[in-house]
């Protein structure tokens, strides 16, 4: 019988000859479906653990670290991650970032098994795509799409008396639709914890309706355009915004969160005063790890604070810049607090309310958006994106799509968006297509830009 997680933390811990040491064991779990012209093509379901050791050793100057990981299953494959773990510390320079270890009892959870999924998670989702594909046929339309769900659960200990447990569900679900000519496309998705509320029927209509928005065609040149960006595209871009807020890098000068001069804007007015943009690992529907994980130290990370406890942070509060992703030891360099970065994200404009079609019902002549890809930096002093449209973007006139548009590069910064939005529809749970795979649990209103730039036609289909 195979040791537990449990069992392979305490092997390692024990077995580490370094003067400090952490483990970090993750078993996940996970089941997909993939389908094609109408089709399902594929399913499967996987299962993986990783073992991660962190090996510490003081030295006459402070201390030096090593991490490895591997996935492992045996305490024989341990005992070669913590051997490897503890040559690379004795052979390291010392850590800038040394702190003490992070302390603290077992959760009360520490002895659970793995929480896992597997295909009967979709249960009800899939009879309900197999009467999608159905209707789609008798319309000539073609579906393709990929849901995957995963469970990953975290078990980490340490030296110091740290013992932590945490299970994450994540899901997702994406459907493409063409017409029977390959000319026109949309795409709908969505994140979910458990796919209990994905409806498939609901998604395939969204994706007939937009597909019926395009249906007519209209070309139009590169400009300044009033538009609409529901919260699938708001999240393309405010993920990005808030992967760039690193402490050290603005204190240093180099983003658009650095103060000319020195320092970070920090306490600054960045953004409307509606705006609130934070983070909260017990925010409902979007929960996520509720204590710092780091297999390696970098500006926004650091495995001496592996196990500190994580709250609710506001990144913008009332308009103002708040905080910062900080590390212990990046706090002690900036002055600011401790915040590390959290693995969700809310934008609210206090105020707001309505949806997504209430926007667009109040637009006298522009373009709604539906989702954003191959979006890269241009100058981090303004966090300047660049990025393609993609599956769907149309004219709104006198508050009604009256068809799609070609497909445009943009260029736009997040943060400058967060001044000239001009309205916004309530917060709901949503998923960035771009972004999606890397980080999912997000919460954003629709935003309608008066001015947003298109800068080129783009040939994308």
């Amino acid at each position: 019988m195979s040791p537990t997680p449990q069992q392979l933390v305490e092997h390692a811990l024990a077995t580490s000859t370094a003067d400090d040491c952490i483990a970090i064991v993750q078993a996940s779990s996970s089941a997909n479906l993939r389908w094609a012209i109408n089709t399902l093509t594929t399913n499967g379901t996987m299962r993986g653990q990783s073992v991660t050791v962190i090996s510490f050793v003081a030295q006459a100057d402070g201390i030096a670290t090593g991490s490895v990981s591997s996935n492992a299953t045996t305490l024989e494959q341990v005992d070669a991650i913590v051997a490897a773990a503890d040559a690379a510390a004795r052979e390291a320079d010392v850590a800038e970032d040394s702190a003490e270890l992070v302390s603290g009892a077992a959760d009360a959870d520490w002895d659970l098994e793995p929480a896992t999924t597997d295909i009967r998670v979709y249960d009800a989702f899939a009879p309900e795509l197999g009467e999608a594909f159905g209707q789609a046929s008798a319309a000539d339309r073609i579906l393709y799409g990929f849901v995957d769900h995963e469970v990953v659960t975290t078990y980490l200990g340490s030296t110091s008396g740290l013992r932590r447990r945490h299970a994450q569900p994540t899901g997702h679900y994406g459907c493409t639709g063409k017409t029977a000519d390959l000319t026109n496309s949309a795409w709908v998705g969505g994140a979910t914890r458990d796919f209990t509320e994905v409806d498939a029927l609901a998604l395939a209509d969204e994706v007939a309706r937009r597909l019926e928005w395009g249906r007519h065609r209209i070309n139009l040149h590169a400009g300044h355009y009033d538009t609409i960006l529901p919260p699938t595209a708001v999240a393309d871009l405010m993920i990005y915004a808030n992967w760039e807020m690193g402490a050290r890098v603005a204190h240093e000068g180099q983003t658009v969160y650095s103060k000319r001069g020195g320092g970070t804007r920090v306490g600054e007015a960045i953004a409307r005063p509606e705006v609130q943009f934070r983070s909260d690992p017990s925010y409902p529907g979007l929960g996520c790890l509720p204590f710092a994980l780091a297999g390696t130290s970098s500006n926004v990370a650091s495995v001496f604070d592996n196990g500190l406890a994580l709250g609710p942070t506001s990144w913008i509060d009332d308009g103002r810049l708040e905080a910062l992703h900080q590390t212990r030891h990046s706090a002690g360099l900036t002055g600011l607090g401790v915040t590390p970065a959290i693995d969700n994200l809310v934008l609210d404009i206090s105020g707001a309310g309505g949806s997504l079609d209430d926007l667009v019902a109040g637009v006298e002549r522009g373009l709604l958006v539906t989702c954003l890809w191959y979006i890269r930096q241009v100058d981090p002093q303004t966090l300047l994106l660049t990025g393609l449209t993609r599956d769907g973007v149309y004219l709104v006139e006198h508050g009604e799509v009256t068809g799609s548009v070609n497909n445009f590069r943009f260029n736009e910064s997040p943060v400058d968006l967060l001044s000239r939005w001009s309205e916004a529809s309530a917060t709901v749970p949503t998923f960035s297509r771009e972004w999606g795979d890397y980080f999912s649990r997000t919460a954003m209103p629709a935003l309608r830009i008066p001015d947003f730039n298109m800068s080129s036609v783009s040939q994308a289909m």
